[in-house]
Order: C-alpha cells, then sequence, then structure tokens
C-alpha cells in the first residue's frame, strides 16, 4: 500500500478498496510484524532436519521442551514454522502397500487375541509385526519390524532383498535374544505364510509368545504397526533414491535408531521409545 500511495493514489480511495478501516491500517504500521521465538528457530530448523522429509511441529514441540527445556505451545511452533516456510508434507494414499504375503491358509492359523485393542500398559507386552516393501531403481527391498504397542519402539528388524524365511529367522533371532526374562508378550501379525509357517510358528511358542493373527483381509486389525510404516515412508523414504541395496540399508537402520532413541511420541508423553522403556523397567 506504501508504495501505491506513494504512485499518487489517496489512502482513502485505497482503504476503501481493501475494506480496510483506517484505525487498522495506522495498527499495522506502530505494530510492525516480528518473528515468533527467534531464539528457538535454529532449534527447529535442527530438529526438522533430522529426518530426510521433516517431521510435525508436534514432534518439533516436544523436542523443544524436553531438550531445551523451551515453555512453548504446540500451536506456538506451528506458527513458527510457518514463518518459517518449514512444512512437512501431509500423508496421503499412495501405492505403498504393494506386498501382499496372503496365500490362504497353508499352515497354522490363530485367533485375534489382540482384537484391535493396541494399549498396553508398559513393554513387552503386546507387540506387532508385518513386511512392508520399498521400490527401487535396483529393485526391492523389505523390511520386517516387530513393534512394540506399549513402549513405541521397534525392538527388532531385518532388511532384506527377499521377504523369505531367512528374513524371518533373523527377526526372531533379535527379537528373542531381546527378550526379557519371564516375559509373555502376545505378537500380532498378518495372516502372511510366513507367520503360519511351522518354522515361526515354533520358535514364538517354545519362548512363551502367545502368538495372535488378523483377520482375512482386515489390515486394519493390524493398524498399529501399518501405522509405523506409514511415518517411517513420510519421514524416511517418500522421494528419495538409494544406489544400492546397501546404501538403502544403512540409513533404514539409521532412521530405525532415531526412531527409538530420538523420535518423541505423543502418547509417551514427550518420552521416547527408549526413555519410556528405561523407565518401565527400572519402575
Amino acid at each position: 500500500m506504501s508504495a501505491l500511495r506513494e504512485g499518487g493514489y489517496e489512502l482513502g480511495r485505497l482503504l476503501e478498496c481493501a475494506g480496510m478501516a483506517r484505525s487498522s491500517y495506522y495498527y499495522a504500521l506502530s505494530h510492525p510484524a516480528r518473528p515468533t521465538r527467534p531464539e528457538l528457530r535454529g532449534a527447529v530448523a535442527e530438529i526438522f532436519s533430522r529426518t530426510a522429509n521433516g517431521c510435525g511441529h508436534r514432534q518439533v514441540a516436544m523436542c523443544l521442551r524436553a531438550e531445551l527445556g523451551a515453555r512453548i505451545a504446540n500451536k506456538t511452533v506451528l506458527k513458527m514454522m510457518r514463518e518459517m516456510g518449514v512444512r512437512c508434507g501431509i500423508r496421503r494414499e499412495t501405492d505403498y502397500h504393494r506386498y501382499n504375503s496372503y496365500r490362504g491358509v497353508v499352515g497354522e492359523t490363530f485367533e485375534n487375541v489382540i482384537g484391535r485393542d493396541f494399549a498396553a500398559d508398559g513393554p513387552w507386552q503386546k507387540m506387532g509385526t508385518d513386511v512392508t516393501e520399498f521400490r527401487q531403481p535396483w529393485g526391492k527391498a523389505y523390511f520386517a519390524p516387530v513393534y512394540d504397542f506399549g513402549s513405541k519402539e521397534i525392538v527388532a528388524w531385518s532388511t532384506s532383498t527377499s521377504p523369505g524365511m531367512a528374513q524371518q529367522a533373523e527377526l526372531l533371532d533379535q527379537l528373542l535374544a531381546k527378550m526379557p526374562e519371564g516375559a509373555t508378550p502376545v505378537l500380532h501379525s498378518d495372516m502372511g505364510w510366513q507367520y503360519q509357517h511351522a518354522a515361526w510358528c515354533g520358535r514364538p511358542r517354545d519362548a512363551g509368545i502367545v502368538q495372535s493373527m488378523s483377520r482375512k483381509g482386515n489390515c486394519i486389525d493390524n493398524g498399529a504397526t501399518e501405522q509405523v510404516f506409514g511415518h517411517m515412508k513420510d519421514e524416511f523414504f517418500r522421494g528419495r533414491t538409494w544406489p544400492d541395496f546397501e546404501s538403502f540399508k544403512a540409513d533404514l537402520d539409521a532412521y530405525v535408531a532415531h526412531w527409538n532413541t530420538r523420535r518423541r511420541q505423543v502418547r509417551l508423553k514427550g518420552l521416547t521409545p527408549e526413555e519410556f522403556r528405561s523407565q518401565s523397567l527400572a519402575a
């Protein structure tokens, strides 16, 4: 508006065209916009950059409060990020969910013990597993985690170029090695052929793990684990390519470490999965 006034236009006419009161114009002149919490902008940028595709304002706010002791509301962080032009992409339906391991009833099946009740008071009570596919120019990679519904931690995982029983054996090796003595968790999966295989069913049963399965064609029954895949593909994978499987696997391992040790969770009251597990086991 200042440029138009310098061009000879009358202020009253300009305000009339803009639908602005004269008092509002002079108030804006006497109260120029200032950046919100400028002392925290560097920290906001650093937290946002921890994952390749950034993170949302709630994650940034939790990190500011936990790591810097900042007294700041989620909405203030959202305002800061908008002023900085920092924005996390909105999740959308894509062709991510291509891999389907269901081949009918080819082995042992189990009751849906979880029944979509993913709530747990602590770690090593309820867990989920699944396999998801990542497509790259050099081929496909398959990621198989075991996710703890209580601590929100990825307690074991395997990344492979083939979704076969060798991958599942590596996954179970990790899981059973980390499992605390006396724990009897429920481990939930879909009805994929791997989880019906005798080599899979026997080892968890011998270790005291209760196996649970989704109903056929009900991906929501395994929604907690599917949600992890959604966050992972938003924050880590979307829009990126790697030169080979080895570099992809190394970066994915680093992201899992970030998930467990640095990515804070609203449902854990701002703690990381590692912090929540440590506190729960110490209690």
